[in-house]
Order: structure tokens, then C-alpha cells, then sequence
């Protein structure tokens, strides 16, 4: 098995659906004889569109929040490019927050 890697990334509720199943199809969450494994708890995100943006949701100099999933899951490092741009292709917002790293340990 190669290096496993943690993914996290805010998704507004209407579109987690379609991100968790995006990134699922293209390998994230997979452990032993599962798939599509992930954690997910709700939050609010928060930002403002600055001039040159192309919000899908608020407008430009306006501070919004924003009813958004955390969504969690391991990522094999072979797959985590394709995950990434599974993940892109989904998620409607121009610059999707997500962050990943290594997962010390692993065996």
C-alpha cells in the first residue's frame, strides 16, 4: 500500500452529496474491503469575494457565511492527484478550501 494522505475540504451542504460521491468514485475513502469512507460535520464557512472573483454564492466586497460539510477521508498518495481533481470538478465554488497531508504511521 503506498503512503496514505488525510483530505479535508468545505463543501456547502446542497453540493456534499455530489463531492463526497465524486471523490469516493475516483478512490478517496477507501479502507480494507470499503469505499467511500468519510467523516462529515456541519459548519459555516465564511469569506468575501475580493474584485476579479466570480462568487457562485455572495457578491463581490460582501463578507458571506455559508452552511457548509467538512468532509473527511484518507486518500492513497498514488490516487490523491486524481481525487483532487474529482473533487474540482464537483465542488461549485471557483476556489474550493480543501487541505491535505501525510498520515504518519501508516502501515
Amino acid at each position: 500500500m503506498t503512503q496514505l494522505h488525510a483530505l479535508v475540504v468545505y463543501v456547502p451542504q446542497t453540493h456534499a452529496e455530489a463531492v463526497l460521491g465524486a471523490i469516493g468514485d475516483a478512490g478517496a475513502g477507501r479502507i480494507g474491503d470499503y469505499s467511500h469512507c468519510a467523516f462529515t460535520s456541519p459548519g459555516t464557512g465564511r469569506f468575501t469575494p475580493l474584485p476579479g472573483a466570480r462568487p457562485f454564492i455572495g457578491d463581490v466586497g460582501t463578507g458571506e457565511q455559508v452552511p457548509e460539510i467538512r468532509v473527511e477521508c484518507v486518500v492513497e498518495e498514488d490516487m490523491l492527484d486524481g481525487v483532487v481533481r474529482a473533487l474540482r470538478a464537483a465542488h461549485p465554488y471557483e476556489e474550493p478550501a480543501f487541505m491535505s497531508w501525510p498520515v504518519d504511521g501508516w502501515r
